[in-house]
């Protein structure tokens, strides 16, 4: 039995974590059958989300669990991709992942606004007498880390404008194509899908949304993907809902 953890639909979105999304579309690639659960992520050494139990064996983050089953399987979901679409695949993941989603992020977290409209409700079961310095110091944090990376650095305008430049490559590789190497499904667009989903839900205010649904081919592009991966919500409602 393989159990995907992580969350459901939320934010206006099929997962509030687009690496939750991109699993569960890459464990769908690879025609895995599997169960999806709520994530405890204080019982897992990562403290993170996703991670999955494949009967007995723990494999935590997105890379990891698409490895784990590549190789359990025999295959790989670059087969059929050439050596360069391969390369581009993968700086395509990085990007979306490392950087695109990271100012995704920031706007989440470090916004007031939009953190005690949505994030906020991940701290529900702290007790109410320590929730606020909680939230608070793990807001910190997450401030802290991207001034030391560098990100946190730039204003909001800086930030939005490296976005831009993002999805502007995201656009042109996508082209007018259906996905993003062709008419059918490869691993980039599990994780690139997954993060301009994030990115353009309308839950919460911020330039990203209407950055993403600026290019038209994106958003058919994302329409078609959660068309075909996410038709059916097969999570549990989490008892923050």
């Amino acid at each position: 039995m393989i159990t995907l953890y992580g969350w459901g639909p939320m934010f206006n979105c099929p997962s509030p974590s687009p690496y939750v999304m991109k699993t569960d579309i890459q464990l769908q690639m690879l025609g895995l059958d599997f169960e999806c659960a709520i994530a405890d992520l204080d019982a897992v050494s990562k403290h993170k989300a996703p991670y999955v139990m494949d009967g007995g064996t723990l494999v935590q983050d997105s890379n990891f669990i698409r490895a784990h089953f590549e190789r359990k399987l025999g295959r790989s979901l670059v087969t059929g991709l050439s050596d360069e679409d391969s390369v581009t695949s993968w700086a395509l993941e990085r990007m979306a992942e490392d950087h695109l989603a990271t100012i995704m992020a920031m706007e989440r977290w470090l916004k007031d606004d939009n953190f005690f409209k949505g994030p906020a409700l991940f701290f529900s079961d702290v007790p109410e007498e320590a929730r606020e310095s909680v939230m608070q110091e793990v807001r910190d944090g997450i401030a802290a880390s991207q001034y030391a990376r560098g990100m946190g650095r730039h204003s909001e305008a800086e930030r939005m404008q490296l976005a831009a430049w993002d999805l502007q490559a995201i656009a042109i590789q996508l082209a007018g194509q259906d996905y993003l190497f062709g008419d059918t499904p490869t691993v980039a667009d599990a994780s690139v899908s997954a993060v301009l989903i994030s990115c353009a839900t309308d839950y919460f205010d911020t330039p990203l949304t209407g950055l993403v649904r600026g290019h038209t081919n994106l958003v058919g592009y994302m329409d078609r993907m959660k068309d075909r991966y996410f038709a059916k919500n097969r999570w549990p409602v989490p008892e923050m809902a």
